[in-house]
């Protein structure tokens, strides 16, 4: 049996290939002429790999999410009861070895590592549903104990005592 000769579906792969030829010669055209015009910077640059790929140094979490780790428990899976499936985050499903935390205020639950990298990015709220990690009653006293890990508190202290000194001076 073969192919029919006389069908034009046959032929629009053919007319595909030439339109998309025809589209990459324009766009090259365009490219040419505004680098001539010294207009590079308006055009998509093209994507160039890297010939040895460069790894990425994790910044050092900052000081409210280092807080955040340390008020939020990490259990294991396996304590939970009536836990969920898989981690909004990853997908993953949970397994009864893995170490996960729960959120003090809506109460999901989430990898430990998945939340923290979260937390990394100086996010405060759930992933999920954007609760605040910090519930309304220790809020202040999350927000006294960051003021004093920032070390301010003492910075503030010394200038206020140089200021007085220079006062009492005068």
């Amino acid at each position: 049996m073969g192919f029919p000769v006389a069908y034009p579906e046959l032929l629009l792969p053919k007319l595909l290939l030439h339109t998309l030829s025809f589209l990459g010669f324009i766009r090259k055209l365009i490219s040419i002429l505004f680098s001539f015009l010294g207009l590079q910077e308006f055009l998509e640059p093209d994507i160039a790999w890297p010939e040895t790929p460069t790894t990425l140094v994790p910044s050092p979490p900052s000081v409210s999410a280092l807080l955040i780790r340390e008020i939020l428990p990490v259990i294991k899976f396996s304590d939970l009861v009536d836990p969920p499936d898989s981690c909004a985050v990853c997908l993953y499903e949970f397994e009864n070895q893995d170490d996960i935390r729960r959120l003090t205020n809506c109460r999901h639950i989430f990898h430990r590592s998945c939340l923290d990298r979260w937390m990394g990015y100086d996010q405060q709220t759930c992933p999920l549903c954007r609760t605040p990690f910090i519930p309304e009653e220790m809020q202040e006293t999350f927000n006294e104990r960051l003021w004093e890990a920032c070390g301010i508190p003492d910075l503030f202290d010394a200038e206020y005592s140089q200021i007085s000194d220079l006062q009492i001076i005068t």
